[in-house]
C-alpha cells in the first residue's frame, strides 16, 4: 500500500510529512541514503545537533551502534542477536553436522529418560509436602501412627452391601469368617479387625474375644438375641452401618469391616497395596461375598494405586487422540511429506529432551507435570510452522535453498530466541512457589530444548533434506506459504489491518473495556483443592467403558467408595479435622480442663451432642474407661478437685494410672507416653464446607492456652487452596514484571525501539484477562495443575505477539508504510500463526477429553489461551499499532525520544 491509502496512512516513528498526501508514506526515522548493508534502520544521524554533539553521543542507538560496530560509532550491523550471526552459517553451510550432533544429544537425553530419576506421583500428596499444617500432621503421625513401635501401621476398611439387610445372621457369620481368615494368615500382618458382627458377639458374650469364639457365639444364638445384641452394641459403642439402621428394625444396608495392618515404617504403598488387595481376595473367597457385587475395599494405599493408574488410563486414551489431530493438522499446514516428518521428528526430540533431564534432575513425574508436555507441544508447533511458512515464503521468490534458509532464520530466530526467553520467565515465575516449583523447572528448561530443536535442528534439516531432493525426481508437494494472498486464509486474515485502517482508536478502546471488564469478572474465580479432584468425572468413565480395549478404563473402587461415604454414611472422605497439641504444659494440672473446654459449645460446622462436640480425645478415653471400670472411675474422683470428672490435681501421676489401665492402648492413640503431645479429631458436620470447618479448627485451636495448631488433611488441603492463590497472583506479576522488561529491552537493543516491547504487551494483557474471565464463565476453579496457566498465558501470548510484531518491525523499517507492512505481515505471519493455533487448539485441546476433571480443565484453558492470544495479535495487535503511530507522528515523539 502507498499513498492511496488515503487520510488513514500514518507513520511509525514520528512522520513530520502530511499523512493525507501519501507523498512519503516511509518512516521519517529510516535513513534513505544507501550504504553497503543497505538503508540505516533507526536514523540516529537525526537527532537535533546541540552543537558539541553531546546528546547525540548519549542517544542510547548510538551506543548500540557503537557497541555492535565493536568500537566504530555510528557503525551497523544488520546481522541481528549474537546467537544468530554465530548460529546460521553453520545451518546453511553444514546442516548435516548439524543433525548428527543433534541426534547424538538425543541419545544422551534418551538414557535419562529410560533410567528415570524419580518416582511417579499423584493424588494429593504431591502438592502437600511443604505446607505448616502437613508438617504438624507429619509430626503427629510420628509420634501418634506407630504407638512407640518401629511399624507405620496401615489399616483399610471393607464395605459390605446388602439391601435387604446386611446384619442379618447369615451376614453376621460371613463377616466373622473373614475376619478369622484374615487375622490368621500371617502373611497379611493383620493386628485387628473390628465390625458390626464382632461387636454384637462381645455383647452376646464379652469373654468372647477371637473372631472364631465369636463366630461360635453368633452361631448359637437366636434371632431374638442377636436383635437385643444389635441394639446394645450400638448404644454401647456405634455399630459402623450406613444411616438407615434403626434399633428397632435391627437391618442396615451397608456395613464397614475395619482392618489394621502391622507394616514397616517405611513401607512402600505398592506393598500395602498389595496387602489390601489380598485381603480383598479373601473376602471374595467368602460365601455370600463378591467383590464384583456387594464387597468394596478401601484404603490409602489402594487409593495411591488406582490414581496412579488413572494417569495412564487418561494417557491411553488422550495421546492417541492428540497425536491424531495434531498429524492432520501438520499435513495440513505442511502438505509435504518430508517437512511433515522433520516438524514430527522434532516434537518427539522435544519430549526426549525434557523427560531425560526429568530423569537426570531426579524429577518424579506427576499431575502437575502432565501440562508441560502439551505446552511444549504447542510452542513446538508453532516454531516449525512459522520456520517452514517463511522459508516458502523466499522460496516462492526464486530464493536458493541456502540464501532462502539464511533470511529466513535472520528474521526467525532472533524473534524465537525473544519469544523463548519471555516464555522461560513466565514458566520460571513459577519457582517462588512450592506447590508449582517443579513445574517451573521442567517447562523452563523444554522450552529452551524447543528453542534449540526447532531454531536449529529443524531449519538444518530443512536445508539438508532439500538440498539432497535438488535436481532429483522427488516430487515437490505443498511449497506455497499459509495465508498467501490467492487463499482464503489470505482473504480473511487482514480483517484486522481493515479494521485499523477504518476505526483503530475506536476499536483498541472498545477491546481495553472488554478486556478490563473480563478481568474483574475474573477475580472472583473459584479456588479448589480435596482428594477427590484427583477422581475420574463418572460420566466420562461410563463413555469410555463402551471403547474396546485398551482404551477402556479400570474400574476404580474409589468411586464406589465414594458413593457408600455421600450416600448411605453421610460423611466425606474427610470426615475431621484435628487440634494437635504439643506443649509441655500437658503434664500441668489444668491441662485436661483445657482439653474439655476445647470441646464445649463446638462451631456450626463441628458434630456435636448437645453443647459437645463430636470428638476422639484424652479426655473421651477418660470417660470411656471410667464408665466401664468402677475402680477406674475411683481414681479419677481421687484426682477430681472440682467433681466434674475432669482429673485437675497431680495429672502428671493420673496419666501414669491411665496408661496402666485397660484403656492404655486407647490413650497412647491420643496422648503420648511421655505426655509431650494430643490430639483431638473433631468429626465436621456433612453439609459444612471444606474452608469453614478448617476456619473453625484455626480458631479452635488459637483460643486454646496451650500451643495448639490445627491439621489434618481438611486443613491441609484448605492451606494449599491459600497457597494456589498467592502463587497464582504472585506468578503472574512477576511473569509480566519480568516479560515487559525483557521485551523493552529487547527491542530497544535489537532495533533501537523500545516502544515496539510496549506494544507487545497490549494483546497479551487483554488475552490474559480473557482467560481469567473464561474461569470464571466455564467454572474453572484454580487448582494446582491449572494454577500456573495465568503466567504461563503470558508466555503463549508473546509467543503469538513476538512473531507479529517482528515481522511487522523487519517490513515497516525497509521502507513499507504501516499498512502495507501489515498487510504482509497479516498474511505471512498471520497464516503461520493460524496454522499453529488450529493445531495447538484442536490437537491439544483434545486434553478436555482426559477422565480427571483438572486435565480436562487444563485442556479447556490451553486452548482458550492460545485462541485468545491468536485472536489478540491478528486482530488487536494492527490496531495498537496504528494508534500508536499516529500519536507519536502528531506529538514529535521521535524527535524528542527517538529511542523510544
Amino acid at each position: 500500500m502507498s499513498g492511496s491509502d488515503g487520510p488513514t496512512s500514518v507513520d511509525l516513528g514520528g512522520s513530520s510529512s502530511d499523512a493525507t498526501t501519501g507523498t512519503d508514506d516511509r518512516p521519517p526515522n529510516v535513513d534513505t541514503t544507501s550504504t553497503d548493508d543497505g538503508p540505516s534502520r533507526h536514523g540516529a544521524d537525526r537527532i537535533p545537533d546541540d552543537g558539541d554533539g553531546w546528546l547525540s553521543r548519549l542517544d542510547p542507538r548510538t551506543v548500540l551502534g557503537t557497541l555492535r560496530s565493536g568500537g566504530r560509532e555510528g557503525g551497523t550491523d544488520r546481522g541481528g542477536d549474537p546467537f544468530t550471526r554465530r548460529v546460521n552459517p553453520l545451518i546453511t553451510d553444514r546442516p548435516w553436522t548439524v543433525v548428527v550432533a543433534f541426534l547424538l544429544v538425543t541419545a544422551l537425553f534418551l538414557g535419562g529418560a529410560m533410567a528415570g530419576g524419580g518416582e511417579q506421583q499423584a493424588g494429593a500428596d504431591q502438592f502437600t509436602e511443604e505446607t505448616p499444617a502437613q508438617q504438624a500432621f507429619d509430626d503427629m503421625q510420628e509420634n501418634f501412627g506407630d504407638n512407640g513401635r518401629e511399624t507405620g501401621g496401615d489399616s483399610a476398611q471393607l464395605f459390605i452391601e446388602d439391601d435387604r439387610n446386611v446384619l442379618s445372621k447369615p451376614n453376621l457369620l460371613r463377616m466373622l469368617e473373614f475376619q478369622d481368615r484374615v487375622e490368621s494368615t500371617e502373611s497379611l500382618r493383620v493386628t485387628s479387625t473390628t465390625s458390626p458382627a464382632s461387636l454384637i458377639a462381645q455383647q452376646l458374650d464379652p469373654t468372647a474375644e477371637t473372631p472364631e469364639e465369636q463366630y461360635r457365639v453368633v452361631d448359637r444364638a437366636s434371632q431374638r438375641q442377636i436383635d437385643a445384641a444389635i441394639a446394645d452394641a450400638d448404644e454401647a459403642a456405634g455399630l459402623p452401618v450406613s444411616t438407615d439402621f434403626t434399633r428397632e428394625s435391627a437391618s442396615a444396608s451397608v456395613a464397614q469391616i475395619a482392618v489394621s495392618y502391622d507394616t514397616a515404617s517405611m513401607a512402600d504403598t505398592g506393598n500395602n497395596a498389595h496387602l489390601q488387595f489380598q485381603t480383598q481376595e479373601i473376602a471374595n473367597d467368602v460365601d455370600g461375598f463378591d467383590t464384583d457385587e456387594n464387597v468394596v475395599i478401601w484404603g490409602d494405599a489402594i487409593l495411591d494405586e488406582e490414581t496412579v493408574q488413572l494417569l495412564g488410563d487418561t494417557a491411553i486414551v488422550v495421546f492417541p487422540a492428540a497425536i491424531v489431530l495434531i498429524m492432520f493438522f501438520l499435513a495440513i499446514a505442511y502438505r509435504d511429506p518430508v517437512d511433515l516428518g522433520l516438524g514430527l521428528v522434532a516434537l518427539v526430540m522435544t519430549l526426549i529432551w525434557t523427560f531425560g533431564f526429568m530423569g537426570y534432575a531426579n524429577i518424579p513425574f506427576s499431575d502437575s507435570l502432565i501440562t508441560v508436555f502439551p505446552l511444549l507441544l504447542a510452542v513446538g508447533i508453532d516454531f516449525g510452522i512459522h520456520i517452514i511458512n517463511r522459508y516458502r515464503e523466499e522460496r516462492a521468490t526464486g530464493a536458493a535453498v541456502g540464501e532462502a534458509m539464511g533470511i529466513t532464520t535472520g528474521q526467525l530466530t532472533t524473534a524465537l530466541l525473544i519469544v523463548t526467553i519471555t516464555t522461560v520467565f513466565s514458566f520460571a515465575a513459577n519457582l517462588i512457589s512450592d506447590i508449582t516449583r517443579d513445574f517451573g523447572l521442567v517447562a523452563a528448561a523444554g522450552i529452551v530444548f524447543t528453542f534449540l530443536i526447532f531454531g536449529v535442528f529443524l531449519p538444518a534439516g530443512k536445508v539438508g533434506f532439500d538440498r539432497l531432493r535438488e535436481g532429483t525426481r522427488f516430487p515437490q508437494f505443498g511449497t506455497s506459504p499459509l495465508g498467501n494472498e490467492d487463499s482464503i486464509l489470505g482473504r480473511v486474515l487482514p480483517v484486522g489491518v481493515e479494521i485499523a485502517r477504518v476505526a483503530p482508536a475506536i476499536f483498541l478502546v472498545a477491546m481495553l473495556v472488554v478486556g478490563g471488564s473480563a478481568a474483574a469478572y475474573g477475580t472472583g474465580v473459584d479456588t479448589e483443592f480435596d482428594q477427590e479432584v484427583f477422581f475420574p468425572d463418572e460420566d466420562r468413565v461410563e463413555q469410555y467403558e463402551s471403547l474396546p480395549e485398551p482404551f477402556s478404563p479400570s474400574e476404580y473402587t474409589f468411586m464406589q467408595v465414594l458413593a457408600y461415604l455421600e450416600e448411605d454414611f453421610e460423611m466425606s472422605l474427610q470426615g475431621t479435622v484435628t487440634v494437635y497439641v504439643e506443649d509441655n504444659d500437658l503434664r500441668s494440672d489444668g491441662a485436661l480442663r483445657e482439653i474439655d473446654r476445647a470441646l464445649q459449645n463446638p462451631p456450626n460446622s463441628f458434630e456435636a451432642d448437645g453443647r459437645q462436640a463430636d470428638a476422639n480425645s484424652i479426655v473421651g478415653v477418660i470417660d470411656s474407661q471410667a464408665a466401664a471400670d468402677p475402680e477406674f472411675a475411683r481414681t479419677v474422683d481421687r484426682h477430681d478437685s472440682s467433681g466434674d470428672g475432669i482429673p485437675d490435681r497431680n495429672v502428671d501421676a493420673f496419666y501414669d494410672e491411665l496408661f496402666a489401665s485397660d484403656a492404655g492402648g486407647q490413650a497412647e492413640s491420643r496422648l503420648t507416653t511421655d505426655r509431650g503431645a494430643t490430639r483431638i479429631d473433631y468429626s465436621i458436620d456433612v453439609d459444612a464446607e471444606q474452608d469453614e470447618a478448617v476456619a473453625d479448627a484455626r480458631t479452635v485451636a488459637s483460643e486454646m492456652r496451650m500451643d495448639a495448631t490445627a491439621t489434618g488433611q481438611l486443613v491441609i488441603f484448605e492451606s494449599v487452596i491459600e497457597e494456589i492463590t498467592e502463587s497464582a497472583v504472585q506468578s503472574l506479576m512477576a511473569a509480566f514484571v519480568l516479560t515487559a522488561m525483557f521485551l523493552v529491552l529487547s527491542y530497544w537493543w535489537l532495533e533501537g525501539r523500545a516502544i515496539y516491547g510496549v506494544l507487545n504487551l497490549v494483546p497479551v494483557v487483554l488475552s490474559v484477562a480473557l482467560l481469567a474471565g473464561s474461569m470464571r464463565f466455564f467454572d474453572v476453579p484454580l487448582s494446582p495443575i491449572n494454577a500456573p496457566i495465568l503466567s504461563v498465558s503470558i508466555g503463549l501470548g508473546v509467543d503469538y505477539t513476538v512473531h507479529f510484531m517482528h515481522r511487522f518491525v523487519d517490513e515497516y523499517e525497509a521502507g513499507k508504510d504501516v499498512h502495507e507492512a501489515l498487510l504482509v505481515t497479516v498474511r505471512g505471519t498471520g497464516g503461520a500463526l493460524t496454522g499453529s493455533m488450529l493445531t495447538t487448539v484442536c490437537g491439544l485441546g483434545v486434553l478436555y477429553l482426559a477422565l480427571i476433571p483438572l486435565i480436562m480443565e487444563f485442556g479447556l484453558l490451553l486452548a482458550l489461551g492460545v485462541f485468545y492470544a491468536w485472536l489478540s495479535s491478528i486482530l488487536v495487535l494492527p490496531s495498537t499499532i496504528v494508534v500508536w503511530a499516529r500519536l507519536e507522528s502528531r506529538h514529535d515523539v521521535a524527535e524528542r525520544v527517538p529511542w523510544a
